[in-house]
């Protein structure tokens, strides 16, 4: 048995049954790693020895009783996430060499719920980017095709758990930073509610759209995983103080009553033909599942100004968050940051200087504002939406580097979500004729995370024998 091709659910299982420990499983991700990560560049700091003392704690818990949330299950860190005594970079040469005296809340979360960090996974430098090329530290690459970009920002993140590196992995979503890279991975990406996990001791990207999700194999695993990282943080006055369901109780529970509607997007001219025949495939398969028709159309009236208004207000914020790093506290100068970094910083000192302020930064908060209003509007009559991740599958590393707009133009469906709040879940579709994954989005109303867990559970169900889901990486 290939221990490290589990699921969370799985793993768990046979850890409970004394089938495997969690050094043996912990070892099965390690070996993974060493036989791939040379050819994929997924991980830019390695905790081999501490991993392997943390799982033989977790093994002891595990024969003593102990049932917690992921006891001895292996998982990767976005680099995002500052470790206590673990470098923490954000992918960028300005902060390499730089150890953090604290984890964050998440971490700590996740540590507390029994988690065995592995490493610490490859990204976009500051997650400035689609595709993983920004990052300081060389681009991931795609293990369905390493000739093809796996996506971004979270790039490393998504791999490892593609290519059964861990079990599971943690992310960032500003933009479609994870919903993005697990539609090109074939991987389940998660980005919750604006506010539902803490955003405490994460490298701060534009701090009124980043969103902390993760990415697991199954929509189960995404359930299990957001129960733990989720809840109210005394250090992040935006993380809601709601009380975290159990995520995974309803998760059977039929989806044919659940009201379903159409993002217009979704017969856009600018999806290419291959992705637009799998979404018509998955949009039919979540249609027999339902008790009466999904709702053909709904009015989003003001979504297409979303990419520019996002692509004012997240500069902007990016140029107030970076203006930290000065090599002075802590990290490396400014002559150190990558040149997306220098592009966002000042495009955002731009739309927020004097004279602009209002033409520019202001005016498209007030776009936004319409943006919240319109889906207000829209879950009146729906529970949930299906949409588009890319207008595109994976493209060539390479291939949009050097031209800014048309990488930006990638996140044309995703950034939607993190404007409005909103939360999405990224679920893999099926296949392109050249063996690249395609994905789909739902998203619903605000905290309303178990709408997309059992809509993407029904269909993983209703999907489960085709051919397409039985593919693995080769490499």
């Amino acid at each position: 048995m290939d221990l490290n091709k589990l699921t969370i659910k799985k793993a768990k299982e046979g850890l409970k049954r004394k089938d495997f420990s969690s050094v043996e499983l912990t070892k099965a991700c390690q070996k993974a790693i060493k036989q791939t990560d040379h050819k994929l560049n997924v991980f830019i700091t390695l905790t081999e020895d501490e991993a392997i003392k943390n799982a033989e704690k977790a093994d002891k818990l595990i024969a003593s009783g102990q049932d917690l949330p992921l006891l001895g299950i292996p998982i990767a860190l976005k680099d995002m996430f500052s470790t206590k005594g673990i470098e923490t970079t954000a992918g960028s040469n300005v902060l390499k060499g730089y150890i953090p005296p604290y984890d964050a809340t998440v971490v700590t979360k996740l540590k507390n719920a029994g988690a065995i960090i592995i490493g610490k996974t490859n990204q976009d430098a500051w997650a400035h980017g689609s595709s993983g090329e920004n990052s300081d530290f060389s681009p991931t690459k795609n293990p369905w095709n390493p000739e093809y970009v796996p996506g971004g920002s979270s790039s490393g993140s998504a791999v490892a758990v593609a290519i059964n590196m861990a079990l599971a992995a943690t992310g960032t979503d500003t933009g479609g930073s994870i919903r993005l890279p697990a539609s090109f991975t074939n991987t389940v990406g998660l980005k919750p509610t604006y506010g539902r996990v803490s955003r405490y001791g994460i490298v701060a990207m534009a701090s009124s759209h980043d969103s902390i999700g993760h990415f697991t194999k199954t929509v189960e695993d995404s359930a299990i995983f957001l129960g733990v990282t989720a809840g109210k943080d005394e250090k992040d006055a935006t993380a809601s103080d709601l009380e975290v369901p159990d995520y995974t109780k309803n998760l059977q529970n039929r989806i044919k009553t659940l009201r379903i509607g159409v993002d217009p997007e979704f017969h856009s001219k600018h999806i290419e033909s291959e992705s637009v025949s799998l979404l018509a495939k998955a949009y039919n398969t979540i249609k027999n599942l339902l008790e009466s028709d999904i709702v053909p159309d709904i009015s989003l009236p003001h979504s297409k100004h979303a990419t520019a208004c996002y692509y004012i207000i997240q500069p902007s914020e990016v140029s107030s968050n970076l203006s930290r790093y000065d090599g002075i506290r802590y990290g490396n100068g400014r002559k150190n940051f990558g040149q997306e970094a220098k592009r966002r910083i000042i495009l955002g000192t731009h739309a927020l200087s004097s004279g602009y302020y209002d033409q520019y930064y202001n005016k498209a908060s007030q776009v936004r504002t319409m943006l919240i209003n319109d889906f207000k509007k829209v879950f009146e009559n729906v529970d949930a939406i299906i949409a588009p991740v890319s207008p595109t599958p994976p493209w060539k590393l390479g291939e949009k580097v050097d031209d800014p707009l048309k990488m930006y133009l990638s996140d044309i469906f995703t950034v939607t979500a993190n404007l409005t709040g909103l939360p999405a879940l990224s679920i893999p579709i099926g296949f392109t004729k050249n063996g690249l994954p395609v994905g789909m989005q739902i998203i619903a109303p605000h905290f309303s995370e178990e709408i997309l867990f059992q809509i993407g559970h029904a269909f993983e169900q209703a999907t489960q024998n085709e051919d397409w889901r039985q593919k693995e990486p080769n490499l």
